[in-house]
């Protein structure tokens, strides 16, 4: 049987995106991505409801979004699903899930420098495919993040 693992998000940036450098010096950016569902119960109230996620981009597109991504910012992604695991200090098995990024659009305009509320590059609305796929349940000795 096929299988598809796929996942799209539009949201804003929860903090700034961290930009690191695995020792072969693979660009690897890590943020945080806030996605608010609002809806309206029953009694006719407002709802809502925020789901956080973890983002990871590799390469050049990674760079790119240490570059141009801020907190706050919107972002549309392009990934999939992935879960590694690890070991602490302590020997205790930890895991985290993330939305390994093949694509990005960059939402909005860019946060102005010089007030002008210039956008940045010749198309803010580029679409930038990541150039090197993450590797498949490879964990760096310096990460996690």
């Amino acid at each position: 049987m096929a299988s598809l693992n796929k996942v799209i998000l539009i949201g804003n940036l929860g903090k700034d995106p961290e930009l690191k450098y695995t020792p072969s010096n693979q660009a690897v950016c890590t943020f945080s991505l806030a996605t608010t569902e609002k809806w309206t119960d029953k009694q006719g109230q407002k709802q809502e409801s925020t789901e956080w996620h973890n983002i990871v981009a590799w390469g050049k597109t990674a760079e790119l979004a240490n570059q141009y991504l801020k907190k706050g910012r919107s972002v549309y992604i392009d990934g999939k699903i992935q879960t590694r695991s690890w070991e602490d200090r302590d020997g205790v098995k930890k895991y985290r899930t993330e939305i390994i990024v093949t694509q990005m659009q960059f939402l909005g305009s860019a946060p102005s420098q010089n007030n002008n509320n210039s956008c940045f590059g010749k198309d803010p609305y580029a679409d930038f495919r990541n150039d090197a796929p993450a590797p498949n349940n490879t964990v760096e000795e310096d990460l996690p993040f």
